[in-house]
């Protein structure tokens, strides 16, 4: 009788137990069998020594694969919406291969025509012997990055086999690794040839809106090494020392804001970075040392196509914004100082293009 009442008692206790910690759909069952109720117990009481010792009960793998992921990002606020190289305007005349990431010539979408100051972002291709002829440009920051091949700028005071000794703003032979840039302000002429006789240049041309209207038109041409861009992002172009007051002494004596880049009348940074695969660079948003104005900004990250196809890229460590090689992303929602990461997740090295806009 003893041994019923002990057994009995066990039994009770088990059942509170269960009415207490098992799952609806298990103790909601029509029977429990004897090695359920041992498994169960035995699994509680592994867990609960887990939960005792971290204060709260362990997660899903899901949730925490999801919580890991979340971790490893720095923009949880920021809005990433890749655009697709699917996406661009895309021409072909023969000489010139060209995609759009934004409206321009004869293709319109309405869905791309500018972010914040950005407004032209082109990635084209000419051939040998071939090229953009004289053509006039005004109220626009107009850049080209070159990434293969070699593009001649020349002004319209100067003829091909004239060029004598020229300033490099009236002639200028870009390769790998150089910019030009040009504010066109209240107008300028000029012709961007290829003048190789066997290889396609390949370059990008960025067009930014200025603070204001009318400028003096202005050339600047800058190498930036390859060395450094392996190491991390670069910064290309940063805002003219005076802002959108700057006088006429400071439009003169054209001084970025960042040391040993390309001054721009915009509230606007360039950067460029060559990451290897694997690996991940840190872009600070809006520059380090509180070099821009505006707190709020926006951010685009293009991955030009240089790798044939194996070059990749990831964002802030989220799945969905991971780029291949012609796609762009918008960052929005983003504040100067925001860290954002790029990481190379392709087969080869990642060269990428960071542009920083109010």
């Amino acid at each position: 009788m003893r041994h019923l009442l002990l057994l009995s008692s066990i039994f009770i206790a088990l059942f509170a137990i269960i009415a207490i910690y098992l799952k609806p759909e298990i103790y909601q069952a029509a029977s429990v069998t004897t090695s359920t109720l041992i498994t169960y117990l035995s699994n509680l009481t592994s867990n609960s020594k887990t939960t005792s010792s971290n204060h709260q009960p362990l997660s899903p793998p899901s949730q925490m694969n999801t919580a890991k992921a979340a971790m490893s990002r720095s923009l949880h606020h920021a809005k990433i919406s890749p655009h697709l190289s699917s996406t661009r305007g895309h021409s072909d005349h023969g000489w010139l291969n060209t995609y759009h990431s934004f409206s321009f010539a004869n293709w319109y979408n309405p869905s791309y025509t500018s972010f914040g100051s950005l407004r032209v972002l082109n990635e084209d291709r000419v051939k040998p012997q071939s090229g953009f002829p004289t053509h006039p440009h005004r109220d626009f920051e107009i850049f080209s990055y070159i990434l293969s091949g070699e593009l001649t700028h020349r002004d319209s005071m100067l003829t091909k086999g004239h060029e004598g000794d020229a300033s490099a703003d009236q002639f200028y032979r870009m390769r790998r690794g150089d910019v030009q840039f040009t504010t066109g302000g209240t107008g300028i002429a000029h012709s961007e040839f290829n003048e190789h006789k066997r290889d396609t240049v390949h370059f990008l041309q960025i067009w930014a809106l200025p603070w204001k209207r009318g400028l003096k038109p202005r050339y600047h041409t800058k190498h930036f090494a390859e060395e450094d861009k392996r190491k991390e992002f670069v910064t290309i172009l940063s805002p003219l020392k005076g802002g959108v007051d700057a006088t006429a002494e400071e439009e003169a004596k054209a001084e970025p804001v960042v040391e040993g880049t390309i001054p721009i009348h915009a509230d606007f940074l360039m950067g460029a970075g060559i990451i290897k695969e694997g690996s991940k660079f840190e872009w600070i948003v809006g520059g380090r040392d509180n070099v821009t104005e505006q707190n709020k900004r926006k951010v685009f990250v293009h991955l030009p196509m240089t790798k044939g196809g194996r070059a990749s890229i990831r964002l802030d460590g989220r799945e969905d914004a991971v780029l291949k090689e012609g796609d762009g992303a918008f960052i929005e929602n983003v504040n100067k100082g925001d860290k954002l990461w790029v990481e190379s997740v392709g087969e080869v090295e990642a060269e990428v293009i960071v542009l920083d806009t109010a």
